[in-house]
C-alpha cells in the first residue's frame, strides 16, 4: 500500500516578513493552525515539516515536536534536496507539497487534488498550473519517482530553490494535470497567503471573526465573509506575488 506524505516547507527567514510561520493568531502560531487543518484531510498518511539546518529554525522543529509531527532539517537554499531528504526519511511514495504561508489551506481541496492524482496517470497534479482557486489554497501532488528525477535533472539555481518548478516547466519529461476550482472556491482574485504584514493582518482578521477552538474555519465561510466585508479583502488586494 502506497504512503502519501504531506511535506510542508518552513523556515524562519523571509525577505518580506521574517518569522511569519511562528507569528500568532488566536494564541497559536500560523504553522500550528496549518497543521491542524492538514489533519482534517482524508488523504494524508504523515505530515512532515521540512525546515533548514540554520539555528534560527530550531523553534520550528520544536513546534513540530509539540504538534506531534515529523520534521526534517536540510539546506535553506536547495529546497528540492530538502524535500527529497524529507520524503526519504518517511519513505513516502506520493508527496503533497504545501508551503507554510498558507494558514487557511483547505482540507477538502487537498483531498480533491490527491484524488485526481491517484485516479490518473500524471506525475504532477496541482491547482496552480492555471490559477482558479484563491492564492493560499495551493496544493501540489507528485510521485516520489518524479521528485527523484527532478532532483537529478535540475541543475540551475531557481530549479533547486523552487521544488516543483522543473516539473511543470518540462512537460516533455513529466505528465502534468491541473485541477480547476468549482464554485464557490473559484476565486483567484482572493489572496489568503501570508507574505507581507498586510497579508498577516487579513489572516488575523479572518481568524478573529471566524475561528472557534477545535473547529477549523470553513473556506466557504471565508469567501462569504470577504464578499460581505470588501474592506477586508482590500487589506492586501494591492500586494503583488513574488515572481519565480
Amino acid at each position: 500500500m502506497s504512503k502519501t506524505a504531506c511535506i510542508v516547507q518552513a523556515r524562519h527567514s523571509s525577505t518580506r516578513l521574517p518569522g511569519k510561520v511562528l507569528m500568532e493568531v488566536n494564541g497559536k502560531p500560523l504553522l500550528e493552525h496549518l497543521v491542524a487543518r492538514l489533519r482534517r484531510t482524508k488523504s494524508i498518511d504523515e505530515i512532515v515539516i521540512a525546515t533548514t539546518v540554520n539555528p534560527d529554525c530550531r523553534p520550528i522543529t520544536e513546534l513540530a515536536e509539540k504538534c506531534g509531527v515529523t520534521w526534517f532539517a536540510g539546506s535553506e537554499e536547495d529546497v528540492l534536496e530538502r524535500y527529497l531528504g524529507a520524503a526519504r526519511k518517511v519513505n513516502a511514495d506520493n508527496i503533497i507539497r504545501i508551503t507554510s504561508d498558507c494558514p487557511l489551506i483547505d482540507p477538502a481541496t487537498i483531498d480533491r487534488v490527491v484524488d485526481c492524482y491517484l485516479s490518473g496517470n500524471a506525475d504532477y497534479v496541482s491547482n496552480t498550473i492555471e490559477r482558479t482557486y484563491p492564492r493560499g489554497l495551493d496544493t501540489e501532488v507528485f510521485s516520489r519517482d518524479a521528485l527523484e528525477r527532478a532532483e537529478r535533472m535540475a541543475a540551475e539555481g531557481p530549479y533547486r530553490e523552487h521544488v516543483t518548478l522543473y516539473m511543470y516547466r518540462h512537460p516533455e519529461h513529466f505528465t502534468l494535470l491541473n485541477v480547476n476550482a468549482k464554485p464557490p472556491l473559484d476565486r483567484p482574485d482572493l489572496r489568503l497567503t501570508v507574505d507581507t504584514p498586510e497579508d498577516f493582518r487579513l489572516i488575523r482578521e479572518i481568524y478573529t471573526l471566524l475561528y472557534r477552538p477545535g473547529v477549523i474555519i470553513d473556506m466557504r465561510d471565508v469567501i462569504r465573509l470577504l464578499d460581505e466585508r470588501p474592506d477586508l479583502a482590500d487589506i492586501n488586494a494591492h500586494i503583488e506575488q513574488k515572481k519565480v
